[in-house]
């Protein structure tokens, strides 16, 4: 076996999980926006966000696992869950960390949203912004492609994309249909 097969699971891991997050973070602005313009939503629609957003979890762990296994750059649990704590690149590392929290807290609540305030709720899941600004800072910062051209031009075309959505959910509202004309309600972001 590869020696070096833990730090490509890393790696990969920590890209999928991030592409993932993008498309999750740009469908739920969809869906607030009411940007897919049907009058009836089908319920696929909000499983489609939520499944989104679970599978960057499952990624997320597959990622940090990658890290615990890897022996170039000996992580403990410590420099993975406590900001700052990482002798490797410990800002860089940091970033993550506390993404991996918001992303949790998101998923987490996003779970219970039945149980929750609404307010309390949207508030949360507001920091979907936030933790995809400090998981594309993580990135940058502490991915060994960061560098590659390819990277690069995933990062400006990932970044780019959701900027462009978010800044459309700014300056447009979110939708503002009632919610007996819509099979699946969305979440508004």
């Amino acid at each position: 076996m590869n020696e070096q097969i833990y730090w490509y699971l890393a790696r990969s891991s920590g890209m999928v999980a991030w592409g993932l997050l993008t498309l999750a973070t740009m469908w739920g602005i969809f869906l607030s926006t009411g940007i897919l313009q049907e009058r009836r939503r089908p319920a696929w629609l909000l499983a489609l966000h939520r499944w989104l957003g679970g599978l960057s979890v499952i990624f997320v762990a597959i990622h940090l696992a990658g890290l615990m296994l890897d022996s170039y750059v000996e992580f403990s649990w410590i420099d993975l869950l406590i900001p700052g704590t990482s002798e490797w690149r410990p800002v860089a590392v940091a970033f993550g960390v506390v993404g991996c929290y918001l992303l949790l807290a998101v998923e987490g609540t996003s779970l219970l949203m039945k149980k929750l305030p609404k307010r309390l709720w949207k508030q949360i899941h507001m920091t979907s912004f936030a933790l995809f600004w400090l998981v594309s800072i993580h990135g940058a910062l502490a991915g060994a492609d960061a560098t590659a051209g390819w990277y690069q031009v995933a990062s400006v075309a990932m970044i780019g994309s959701v900027m462009l959505v978010a800044l459309y959910r700014f300056l447009v509202g979110h939708r503002r249909s009632a919610p007996s004309r819509s099979v699946a309600s969305a979440p508004e972001l």
